[in-house]
C-alpha cells in the first residue's frame, strides 16, 4: 500500500517520536487509532448502504471485474472489434476483382453499371483504378474522420 514497507513504517515511527516528543506522542497515537476506527465505520457503513439499497444483487456482482486495475485498453478495443453487429441492409456495390484501367471498355462498362445502379464505386475501387498519362491522382479524403 503506497509503497510503504515495514523499515519505511518504522523509519517514519522514529521521526514521529523525536518530533512529537514523548509527551505528546500518546494524544496522537489515540487520534491516529480514531482516525483508522471512523474510515473503518465509514467504508462498512457504506457496503451496508449498498447492499440495503441493491438487495439479494449485490452478492451476485463481480466486484474484481469492476476494478480499475484491470482496465486494459488493448482488452477492450480487441473486444470492441470482435463483437460484430449483424449487417445491415445489403447494399449493392461494384467492385471489380482486377485494377481498372482508366479508359478501358470495361472501366466504362462498370462506371455505367455503378451509375445505372444507382450507387458509387467504393473507395477501394477508385484506389485500384490505373490513372491515365497526365492525370493525377485526387487527395486521400474520408468522409467519416471529420
Amino acid at each position: 500500500m503506497f509503497g510503504l514497507t515495514f523499515d519505511k513504517l518504522l523509519i517514519i515511527g522514529v521521526i514521529a517520536v523525536f518530533l512529537l516528543g514523548p509527551e505528546r506522542l500518546p494524544y496522537y497515537a489515540s487520534q491516529l487509532a480514531r482516525l483508522v476506527r471512523t474510515l473503518r465505520d465509514l467504508a462498512s457503513g457504506a457496503k451496508d448502504r449498498m447492499r440495503e439499497e441493491m438487495g439479494p444483487e449485490f452478492d451476485e456482482v463481480d466486484w474484481k471485474k469492476l476494478d480499475p486495475r484491470q482496465y486494459d485498453p488493448r482488452r477492450i478495443i480487441r473486444e470492441a472489434l470482435l463483437d460484430d453487429e449483424p449487417p445491415a441492409a445489403a447494399t449493392k456495390t461494384v467492385t471489380p476483382t482486377a485494377p481498372l484501367a482508366a479508359g478501358s471498355p470495361i472501366a466504362a462498362i462498370a462506371a455505367a453499371g455503378a451509375a445505372a445502379a444507382g450507387t458509387t464505386p467504393s473507395a477501394a475501387d477508385e484506389r485500384h483504378r490505373k490513372l491515365a498519362a497526365g492525370e493525377t491522382a485526387p487527395p486521400p479524403y474520408d468522409l467519416e474522420a471529420t
